[in-house]
């Protein structure tokens, strides 16, 4: 089980009871997720930071062995975007449902609709955001907010983030799946979906080759199909970490001064079990849970922090 940042340590720990018991790895990813949605002080979920209008929009998507997949995007007020996900992909033709659509699918199958107020860190966040309105995403901010022994100082000056949990996961039976959960970029226009909704950018699984997901800045991920083109470096024989390395070389190139200013990262596992991660900047974070480690893990980069 592999999760971006040091709280996916506490995800994999959730996600790990599946595990224990031979299941599946779908199952797996949506239990790891279910833990970190219901955990309001990460961010994640109906606890993150709203959009620039005050209101929390979720995105998640869920993609598994048969390359099955399901997603949601800009969808308010329902606490567990991935368990929506997973259902629109085991009941419906559907991939991707948004908004009002979302919102109205998960209540005909018994989600609930939760109220819609923010949290009290979100609101705080919120209200200084609201001093300047700016909207310049902080480097690592997902970090920034963690506690782990690669968590640098958490910033209190209302700084965009781009909260999300991405999780990649191979049972028992060799079989990989993969899902990510987000609240995605704060302080957005409402309505922009980032790369966590969209199958082929912000998560891509191929059973006979491996699976990926991403975390950052949803935008450059989606314009490069980023975690679709990490399998298929994979597919070419390049070792997960030399994949996600090779995608993150081409964001950069398209851009190399605008890649200074943002960060994307990459996490992959391969079907021998290998993994590895790459990112822009230095910074980027991910756990391994398996029968021989349990540790979060630094992620190699191509710039340096700066200080």
């Amino acid at each position: 089980m592999i999760s971006t940042w040091d709280e996916g340590k506490n995800v994999n720990a959730a996600a790990w009871k599946t595990f224990s018991k031979k299941g599946r790895a779908l199952d797996a990813i949506e239990a790891g997720a279910i833990y970190i949605e219901n955990k309001i002080s990460c961010c994640v979920g109906l606890g993150g930071n709203p959009d620039r209008d005050g209101i929390v929009t979720l995105d998640a998507c869920v993609m598994d062995e048969h390359a099955n997949c399901g997603a949601v995007a800009g969808l308010e007020q329902i606490k567990h975007p991935l368990s929506v996900a997973r259902k629109l992909m085991e009941t419906t033709p559907h991939v991707l449902l948004v908004g009002d659509g979302a919102q109205q699918f998960a209540l005909q199958n018994g989600f609930t609709k939760e109220a819609a107020v923010l949290s009290e860190d979100a609101k705080l966040e919120y209200d200084k955001w609201l001093k300047k309105s700016e909207y310049k995403p902080a480097i690592n901010i997902e970090n920034k907010k963690g506690h782990g022994p690669f968590a640098p100082a958490q910033l209190d000056d209302g700084s965009l983030n781009h909260d999300t949990m991405g999780m990649i996961a191979m049972d028992a039976a060799g079989n990989l799946s993969g899902g990510v959960t987000t609240s995605g970029m704060a302080f957005k226009l409402h309505g922009r979906v980032g790369d966590s909704a969209i199958i082929g950018a912000g998560l891509f699984v191929d059973n006979e080759i491996g699976a990926a997901t991403s975390s950052g800045v949803g935008e450059e991920v989606i314009r490069i199909c980023g975690t679709h083109m990490v399998v298929e470096y994979m597919r070419q024989g390049y070792t997960p970490e030399m994949a996600c390395k090779k995608v993150v070389e081409r964001i950069i190139k398209r851009n190399p001064a605008k890649a200074k200013e943002i960060q994307v990262g990459f996490v992959a596992v391969n079907k021998k079990g290998l993994y590895g991660a790459y990112s822009i900047q230095e910074g980027f974070v991910y756990a391994v849970k398996s029968l021989q480690e349990d540790k979060v893990h630094p992620s190699k980069y191509f710039f340096a922090a700066t200080s």
